[in-house]
């Protein structure tokens, strides 16, 4: 009988944050600001320890690799988790607009933490990329290659050439050889769904966070050696070194001003 997904070995080479002790998914509130986390009635109470802790590592694996506070994360507080609840065959985990829900089935959501948690940031970050000209469940990077104006910040602006490299050429005139190859993928299957502009971004946020030297197996798999990277559903090396020199920076200098701002937030409460 093969062993449950959420009772296999993760492997990840990070510090240990949690000292070797157990942690709650109240913990992940507390620490990470959640909105809300909801567990499915059939997790057990085995499965529930072992969940808490791969979340909890993975989240403090995503801060360290982003260089971000806690609160980022969660997105401000904006995010919800459910774990073992509903599910459909064959999808391991989803992200839900509507709520902001990240869900992970019990049995297979390893692995795709990261994808997921991209989508939620893409969802969120629409309305400071675009404002008010993004619909309400709109992702930005669908925004982005619908051409909406984009709010003049120097993060946005981060964020948009990220955006540019991933879905056009060099000279900005034609799709991208990633978006083209999406799009012969999906077009041999008669379906639209690799070359969507949020699908394309979260997979390639994985391949970025995979070719990192922290590692972490329930956070993100599955991007250097599997099937679907065989098929070329991931940006080649090049193009995703080109992203992480992006987005890696973009969380990075976010991270720095959310600091500042905090330090300076205390400076007047301490004065």
């Amino acid at each position: 009988m093969p062993v449950p997904r959420i009772q296999r070995q993760y492997y990840r080479n990070g510090p240990p944050h949690r000292g070797g002790a157990d942690v709650s998914f109240a913990d992940l509130v507390k620490i990470f600001g959640f909105n809300s986390i909801h567990i499915g009635r059939w997790v057990n109470a085995e499965e529930l320890q072992l969940a808490a802790n791969l979340f909890f590592d993975a989240f403090c694996d995503l801060q360290q690799l982003l260089q971000v506070p806690p609160e980022v994360i969660s997105l401000n507080g904006s995010l919800a988790l459910t774990f073992g609840i509903g599910g459909q065959p064959g999808v391991c985990a989803h992200y839900q607009p509507q709520g902001r829900i990240l869900a992970l089935a019990k049995n297979a959501g390893g692995g795709s933490l990261a994808h997921e948690w991209f989508h939620a940031f893409d969802h969120y970050i629409a309305g400071k990329m675009f404002g008010k000209t993004a619909t309400r469940n709109q992702f930005a990077s669908s925004a982005w290659l619908q051409s909406r104006p984009v709010i003049s910040h120097y993060l946005n602006e981060l964020l948009s050439s990220a955006y540019q490299i991933l879905f056009l050429s060099a000279d900005g005139e034609n799709e991208s050889t990633f978006f083209a190859h999406c799009r012969q993928l999906d077009a041999s299957r008669n379906r639209l769904y690799l070359a969507m502009p949020e699908e394309m971004a979260a997979r390639a946020f994985e391949k970025v966070l995979q070719m990192q030297s922290l590692k972490n197996s329930f956070l993100v798999s599955g991007t250097l050696k599997s099937k679907a990277a065989e098929m070329g559903v991931y940006p080649d090396d090049a193009l995703s070194t080109e992203l992480a020199g992006l987005w890696l920076q973009y969380f990075r200098l976010l991270g720095q001003g959310l600091q500042y701002k905090t330090r300076s937030k205390n400076t007047l409460v301490d004065g």
